[in-house]
């Protein structure tokens, strides 16, 4: 049973000294770190080695939330991989312990607080959509072809004088482009 710490800064010119020092005073026996990255990028070395190396039984110790995650989804993600995987989390500054009751109480309440966010977000998207189609609006894609194009390809391939290939070619669409199109406007 190990504690491995984390440490982020954002700049280079960042200094990591304040959470290296409380992640040992927190007793961890190994610190990855990563400086000079965002904690949006999706790439973070540190944070990549250090979960390759977390066993069940350890315990992957933060200085805090904010240095682990990009987003509430993505914190919510790794803590739930890391129950997964009998590996318990500690964040000191936010009083996170999932190795006792209390902590996975607070973790559970974040992550409740983060379904019922994505939720509302989701239902708002939803009827967003919806007031814009009452209100005549072409929700999706833009149209590659209009309707009188449509009706000239058409023409062209019926008539013989072009094939379907090379009418797409001269309307500057892909072949399934048109064969859509033409499919669509008579079902």
């Amino acid at each position: 049973m190990n504690k491995l710490g984390y440490a982020r800064v954002s700049t280079r010119d960042q200094n990591l000294d304040l959470q290296i020092n409380a992640l040992n005073k927190a007793g961890c026996t190994k610190i990855f770190e990563d400086k000079g990255i965002s904690g949006t990028a999706s790439a973070r070395p540190g944070l990549e080695s250090l979960l390759c190396e977390l066993q069940p039984g350890d315990t992957l110790v933060i200085w805090k939330l904010d240095r682990l995650g990009r987003s509430i989804r993505h914190l919510l993600d790794t803590v739930c991989d890391l129950k997964d995987r009998n590996i318990a989390f500690h964040s000191l500054n936010d009083a996170i312990d999932t190795s006792n009751a209390t902590g996975r109480l607070l973790f559970h309440v974040m992550a409740a607080f983060a379904e019922f966010e994505r939720n509302l977000i989701s239902e708002r998207t939803i009827a967003g959509i919806e007031a814009a189609r009452e209100r005549g609006v072409l929700i999706g894609r833009p149209r590659l072809l209009s309707p009188d194009e449509i009706e000239r390809a058409r023409s062209l391939i019926n008539s013989g004088e072009a094939s379907l290939p090379d009418t797409a070619k001269s309307f500057g669409v892909e072949r399934t482009t048109l064969w859509r199109a033409l499919k669509e406007d008579y079902g």
